[in-house]
This record gives C-alpha cells, sequence and structure tokens, in this order.
C-alpha cells in the first residue's frame, strides 16, 4: 500500500474493499461540511477571511495537521483500529464495517440537515461500536481499554474547551485593556487568521488519523490479517484524506459556520481569536494522550467560554441545548443504526 497505484489494484481486485474504502471516503467527505467548518467558523463570521479561502486554508492546514502529527504521534489512529474487532473472518469483517459507515454516513447527513454540528468522531466510534455488536451477538468484540478513552476525552475537551476560552479570552481583554478598539483591529485580523489555522491543522492531526486509520482497517481486514502494532500512513493517502475533506468543507459549510460562529455567541475579532487558540490548545493536549476527541466539542465548548467572560447571559442557550441533545443521542442513536444495517448488510450479502 505504499504507492496509491498499487492500492488502487487492490480495491479493483476485491469489490468488498473498494465498498467499504468508498464509503470511508464519503465519511470524510461528510466530516468536511459536519466538522471541518468548525475550524474556520469564527474567522468566516467576523470577516477576517471570505469563505473560499478560509476553506482553501482549512483544507492546506488539516493536510499539515495530518502530516505533522502523524509523523509525531499516530496513537490516535491505533485507538480507533483497535477500538473493536471485527472477527476473523474477511467478508464478514468488511460486510460489517461497510455497514457501519453506511449508518455515519446517515446520521451525519441528518444533522447536517439541520444545521447542528454533530461530532463526526462520536458517530464514527458508535458506529464501529453497534456493527462489533451486532457481529458478535455481543459485546465481546469492544475493547473497553480503548473505549474509556473517549470517554475521558470527551470530559477532558468540554473542560479544557471552556475553561481555556474563558482564560484566554480574559487575558487578552487585560491586555488590550487600554488599547484603542479601531486600531487592534488589523492586529486581530491576522491573529484570528493564524488561530483558524491553528484550528485546521489540530482538526487534520485529529479526524484525519481517525479516518485514515479506518482505511488500513478496510486493507488489513480485507485481507484477512490483524492490524500491525505500529500503522504506518503513506503521505499520498494523507494528501486524498485531506483533498476529500476539503471538497465536503466547500459543499456544505455553511449551516455549520453560521450555527457556530454566529447563532451561539455573536463574537468580536478578539473573541474569535481567543476561541480559536483556546480549542487548538485543547485538541492539542488530547492528542498528545492519544486522547481521540470531537472538535466540534472543543471549538463549540472554548466558544462558550469565550461568550461567558462578559455574561453568561450572551450565550444563545437554545442553539446550545441543540448540539448537546445531538450529542448525547450520537453514541445510543448511531450506534443502533449501525447495529441495524449490520443485521441488514449480512442477511443481504452473506
Amino acid at each position: 500500500m505504499d504507492s496509491i497505484l498499487a492500492f488502487w489494484n487492490q480495491m479493483t481486485a476485491n469489490p468488498l474493499l473498494f465498498i467499504s474504502v468508498t464509503l470511508t471516503l464519503g465519511v470524510i467527505l461528510v466530516n468536511g461540511w459536519t466538522d471541518a467548518p468548525n475550524a474556520i467558523a469564527t474567522c468566516v463570521v467576523t470577516r477576517c477571511m471570505p469563505p473560499k479561502a478560509s476553506i482553501l486554508m482549512a483544507a492546506v492546514f488539516n493536510f499539515l495537521g495530518v502530516f505533522v502529527m502523524t509523523l509525531l504521534n499516530a496513537t490516535v489512529a491505533e485507538t480507533i483500529t483497535k477500538m473493536v474487532n471485527f472477527g476473523s473472518d474477511p467478508d464478514l469483517a468488511i460486510i460489517a464495517l461497510s455497514a457501519a459507515l453506511f449508518a455515519i454516513v446517515t446520521w451525519s447527513v441528518a444533522a447536517w440537515v439541520f444545521g447542528i454540528p454533530t461530532s463526526e468522531s462520536h458517530a464514527l466510534i458508535a458506529g464501529l461500536t453497534g456493527s462489533s455488536i451486532a457481529l458478535h451477538n455481543s459485546f465481546n468484540g469492544v475493547n473497553g481499554a480503548e473505549w474509556i478513552k473517549v470517554v475521558y476525552g470527551i470530559g477532558i475537551s468540554v473542560v479544557l474547551g471552556f475553561g481555556l476560552g474563558w482564560l484566554v479570552c480574559k487575558v487578552v481583554t487585560a491586555l488590550f485593556y487600554k488599547a484603542n478598539r479601531p486600531k487592534t483591529e488589523p492586529f486581530f485580523r491576522g491573529a484570528q487568521i493564524v488561530g483558524a489555522a491553528s484550528m485546521a491543522f489540530m482538526h487534520g492531526a485529529q479526524d484525519g488519523q481517525k479516518f485514515m486509520g479506518v482505511i488500513l482497517l478496510c486493507v488489513y481486514m480485507s485481507q484477512g490479517q490483524p492490524m500491525p502494532s505500529d500503522i504506518h500512513i503513506p503521505i499520498w493517502l494523507m494528501i486524498v484524506c485531506s483533498v476529500v475533506m476539503g471538497l465536503g468543507t466547500s459543499m456544505g459549510g455553511k449551516k455549520i459556520i453560521k450555527s457556530v460562529g454566529m447563532d451561539m455567541v455573536k463574537l468580536e475579532k478578539y473573541q474569535g481569536f481567543s476561541a480559536d487558540i483556546a480549542a487548538a490548545l485543547s485538541l492539542l493536549f488530547c492528542s498528545v494522550f492519544s486522547l481521540p476527541v470531537s472538535t466540534t466539542h472543543a471549538k463549540t465548548t472554548s466558544i462558550m467560554g469565550v461568550g461567558a467572560v462578559k455574561r453568561l447571559s450572551a450565550i444563545n442557550f437554545g442553539v446550545v441545548k441543540d448540539m448537546v441533545m445531538t450529542w448525547v443521542l450520537t453514541f445510543p442513536g448511531c450506534g443502533l443504526v449501525g447495529y441495524v444495517m449490520t443485521k441488514l448488510f449480512m442477511f443481504m450479502f452473506t
């Protein structure tokens, strides 16, 4: 799999592998229009960058995040590949994995239709888990030691996102307390572009690794081989994932940008910068400690932390409630869809 041509030959020779990889790319595309817009939402709504330029920037820094973080620490991808076990039968394993991916796309598109920034990471984890349970008719295929990292990640990313959002905004407010507001606009315009680039970088570092891990899982399962303990992700796969994610952002990111950047809290440029830096730091912390977390969690909670600096009433809790309900429903909801689709796919194709 070191060359894209060799990988293409593998896919065309194995229809099940072709279907599962195509569905994985579909999940990455959906991630591009549901999760990736979080990285650039504040930058767009504060008019620091136009949408097209910010999408291009997001695509570039998503790739850099995938590339650099994979070289330094690929354990997020390894966590995803070890989270569930699809058994030793390669055909059944690929069918179950394809059903899980189909369920993830279905769930995520439904959330996008309503403009709610659901967590693609949690949909991925829930779909894979539900599919594994359906395949084994038990929880025997679920690796609890890896799954608990998701629980830790949820708690840590929410607390860090809100806390750092509040703290960074407090520090920025104190440092520029006596500054002339109009004169600070150019500085914060540039600073927010840097913040958005940092968020896009960390989005690639987290979500890019997760989905590349799934593609590698497809390849090894189709060959009836276990995942190696030390996985190698080729550069061409990083480029493909980044391009597909950028395409998804350009297709459908506007609804999520509006929900995150405009509806939840009305942001000024210095606030947008504070939210971006806080969320990027949260994601960096979790990536270093191999915790698979949601970029949506980190970004939205950091925006709430920024809004709380002035007053809690600045936060639109109606929007927050919708988001929280979606997060809470993602695990049982997408897990159930994954379970049902796996049973259906097994009935149809075995």
